[in-house]
């Protein structure tokens, strides 16, 4: 097989599995919770607070490039759906005007922040080099079915749009205005995904190093799992949050 079909038919597994595969980067988290306490150790508890802070935050970031891409997205378009690639229009405005792949760079700023939480060096690098493997794979899968059912709309897209690397210069008005109902019921998931993710780093590690838990982070893990059940009620068992079109 050719290798260009061949990373395509991996980006095509990928895509199908792309929700849990990135469960199997746990054992590198657990590796990586004995050396979680040098920035205390060598810089104190206030700079380790900071630090939590700034990559919490850079995570955030990313859940709100997310938000700023399906908040303008068309229905089916800009989905988490994993059984097939589906793109009933090709959008090419907003976010999608100064980079073809959004989605997965906000998913890149989500994952670095959690990887740099911890303060260990290898950890993040890891993380980007399985984030590349894995989702460049992903993107060529999702380029070629985008090129298959758009043709020469797509690649004129294409040739004058970045990859994954923002170019804001390119900026152009999305053709739909914001929906932050949309926002909340297609990305309810990630932002406890965020949270139970920042709050069981914290506090494994504070177990295992001073056995302790951190409070602050509990209460965030409490109001991401409140608003995960909210809001997942209000999309599953009612239409406050739909909107024609979208």
């Amino acid at each position: 097989m050719p290798l260009q079909d061949e990373l395509e038919k991996q980006g095509k597994w990928l895509f199908r599995w792309r929700s849990y595969l990135p469960l199997l980067a746990l054992p590198l988290v657990l590796a990586a919770l004995k050396d979680a306490d040098y920035l205390e150790r060598v810089f104190g508890e206030t700079t380790e607070e900071l630090w939590h802070i700034v990559f919490f935050a850079l995570s955030f970031l990313g859940l709100v490039v997310r938000a700023m891409t399906v908040g303008h997205a068309p229905k089916e378009t800009s989905g988490r759906n994993t059984k097939k690639q589906k793109a009933k229009t090709l959008n090419t405005t907003g976010m999608y005007s100064i980079m073809r792949h959004p989605l997965y760079f906000g998913n890149f700023l989500i994952m670095l922040g959690i990887a740099m939480f911890l303060g260990v060096w290898w950890l993040p690098a890891f993380a980007i080099l399985i984030f590349w493997l894995y989702y460049e794979r992903i993107m060529i899968a999702e380029e070629q079915f985008l090129k298959s059912k758009f043709g020469d709309h797509y690649l004129e897209w294409a040739n004058r749009t970045p990859l994954f690397v923002p170019d804001f210069k390119k900026w152009q008005k999305p053709e739909l205005p914001f929906s932050f109902k949309t926002v909340l019921a297609r990305e309810y998931t990630g932002l406890f995904v965020l949270s139970t993710s920042f709050a069981l780093l914290d506090n494994l590690e504070d177990i295992l190093i001073d056995n302790a838990i951190d409070l602050p982070w509990v209460f965030i893990f409490a109001v991401g799992f409140i608003l995960y059940t909210l809001l997942r009620f209000l999309k599953k068992r009612t239409r406050f949050l739909y909107i024609e079109g979208r």
